[in-house]
């Protein structure tokens, strides 16, 4: 099977597990996947990752996270940047998901950062995907 954007990817199976309320996901890795897994863990979205060695490129095992009650911490979780279509803001310009309770995940110079990271950093960069 080949994949073309294998952030869609990690996006559309971290959407499916989280419907079906598991624990874990399993999903390929490369080093935009590593940085967005590393900013959904800082911000709190997720509990951790880690890199398990398959004798290719390697995975990447997600553990998700839910509330105290059991809700989903992840309601939405959509590419914004496409393959076909980039799409890039500058600090100023980058939007504010749910009001500023959602976040956005831009690939700058710095690497990988949310947008409230990126904009106290004054850099903007591609915008990657939206989670709230």
């Amino acid at each position: 099977m080949s994949l073309q954007d294998l952030t869609a990817d990690m996006l559309t199976r971290i959407r499916n597990a989280v419907r079906n309320r598991s624990k874990s996901v399993i999903v390929l890795n490369n080093k935009l996947n590593r940085g967005v897994a590393g900013v959904l863990q800082e911000e709190g979205y997720i509990d951790n990752f880690e890199f398990v060695q398959d004798g290719r490129q390697g995975v990447l095992r997600i553990a998700l996270k839910y509330g105290t009650r059991g809700e989903n911490l992840i309601n939405r979780i959509d590419r914004v940047s496409h393959t076909g279509c980039r799409v890039y803001k500058a600090a100023d310009e980058l939007p504010r998901p749910v009001s500023g309770m959602g976040i956005c995940i831009v690939s700058t110079s710095h690497g990988v950062v949310s947008d409230r990271k990126a904009r106290e950093l004054h850099v903007g960069g591609e915008l990657v995907c939206t989670v709230s």
